[in-house]
């Protein structure tokens, strides 16, 4: 059997890869791993369930309800909130685990269950090994050992959360929002009733599209995925900028007054600088990926701060923050992490101070993002190539020396073996589009020709 948790939970088609037999059972597990660490010790235990509003959502988290409440611990349903909601909410009521029915920004029929430690933190691998290992060796017959009486989780629904998180984005906000007018794509998601409550509390004069999530609509042609929406209605309705969401809220893209998009990287830039100015940035230090935009880079050594670059992925960003107690990275994506305030990615608190930053300077976001060029980027897939052998190929290794001599301080290259299919992924930067198209190319056959 393959591992069942990926980067950002268990995730798959919801009643095929992802049934509720299957739902049920590893929150069964999961009570009883974090028992055996020793999470539960001398108290009831206590769960957060909230979910986005796909429609597999709702007979997952009953699922995933009946598992924990059959193994003894108590559940409050949060409901339809983002990721980061269900997170922060774990943390703040104390509670021993959260869980999140999402699949983010994948297609309706998708969902996943990612489960969050004590303070609503991402558990350790070493934790979800071993409830998968748990997992199946119950699913394959070993009885398990059941709570009687007084014993089971008792089940209640907990409403007051909606407000609780909301309460808790304003209060970070380090000024108003009165005078903008901003455009919020919802993606038919999770953040549908949060984010529009969140600007409007703070001040804003908000427009929403995106935000009639009907449980089959979700990231259907619109949210961070796709801009277009969000384009258009920002010109229409002469907004300062618009926000767009994904499927469960934990990112953030952005579009400026003339409908240009703002990406992950230049929000960061943003963010880096108005923290720096409140001495909230820690060490003067970003953390990104080896994807990010090199213009992101070079901007941020002009303005004197350092960036600390980990693999693609926000778990690893996450971890590096976490290690050196850093107060800000993200990705491109717009998978924006502030440690201060939220223990995940939220777009909705992102977008917040990213309006915070503009209602303070009185400068238009497309102002504040040209602190930073975004140098054009290519990225080339190349099929049907032996991926392991990317580290040791002498051909491949000069081809990309010689590449990087070309392209000199205002370009870069990078090779990427795909983490799940047969292909490397070539990006170069480069101040000139032409050149970096040309320098891909070129290291697109060498990667054929060397590794085929």
């Amino acid at each position: 059997m393959g591992r069942l948790f990926g980067t950002d939970g268990v995730r798959g088609v919801a009643n095929a890869d992802l049934t509720a037999e299957m739902a049920l059972g590893l929150s069964v597990a999961a009570a009883h791993v974090l028992a055996e660490a020793g999470t539960f010790e001398g108290h009831r235990p206590t769960a957060v369930v909230g979910r986005d509003p796909r429609a597999s959502g709702e007979f997952l988290e009953a699922a995933v309800v009946a598992g924990l409440a059959s193994a003894g611990v108590d559940v409050l349903r949060v409901g339809v909130l983002p990721t980061p909601a269900v997170a922060y909410l774990t943390g703040a009521l104390g509670a021993d685990l959260g869980v999140m029915l999402s699949a983010s920004h994948n297609a309706m029929p998708d969902n996943g269950i990612k489960f969050l430690a004590r303070g609503g933190h991402k558990l350790d691998d070493e934790l979800e090994e071993r409830i998968e290992t748990v997992y199946e060796e119950h699913r394959t017959g070993a009885p398990w050992d059941r709570p009687t009486g007084a014993g089971v989780g008792r089940v209640r629904e907990y409403e007051e959360g909606f407000d609780k998180y909301v309460a808790h984005l304003v209060a970070v906000l380090p000024n108003r929002l009165d005078g903008l007018k901003i455009v919020l794509d919802e993606a038919h998601g999770a953040a549908a009733r949060v984010s529009p409550e969140a600007f409007t509390r703070a001040g804003a004069e908000v427009i929403t599209i995106g935000a009639s999530p009907d449980g089959l609509n979700i990231n259907e042609g619109c949210g961070s995925t796709h801009l277009g929406l969000l384009k258009a209605a920002v010109l229409e309705h002469g907004a300062h900028f618009g926000v767009a969401h994904d499927g469960d809220a934990d990112r953030c893209l952005a579009v400026d007054h003339t409908g240009d998009e703002v990406d992950g990287d230049q929000i960061m830039a943003v963010l880096a600088l108005a923290m720096r100015e409140r001495s909230a940035l820690r060490s003067d230090t970003v953390v990104a990926t080896v994807m990010s935009n090199l213009g992101f880079k070079l901007a941020m050594e002009r303005e004197g701060l350092k960036i600390v670059q980990t693999a693609v992925g926000d778990r690893y960003v996450l971890e590096e923050m976490k290690e050196h107690g850093y107060a800000l990275g993200g990705e491109q994506s717009g998978h924006v992490i502030i440690l201060d305030h939220a223990t995940t990615g939220d777009g909705t608190l992102t977008g917040l101070l990213l309006a915070a930053r503009v209602a303070e300077t009185g400068r238009t976001l497309r102002e504040l993002a040209s602190v930073m060029e975004r140098l054009p980027q290519v990225l080339v897939n190349v099929p049907d190539v032996d991926r392991s052998r990317v580290g040791d190929s002498a051909e491949l290794a000069a081809a990309v020396s010689e590449a990087e001599r070309e392209l000199g301080s205002t370009g870069r290259v990078l090779l990427r073996p795909s983490g799940t299919e047969p292909l490397v992924r070539v990006m170069v930067e480069a101040a000139d589009i032409e050149q970096a198209r040309s320098v891909a190319g070129r290291l697109a056959d060498v990667v054929k020709s060397a590794l085929g």
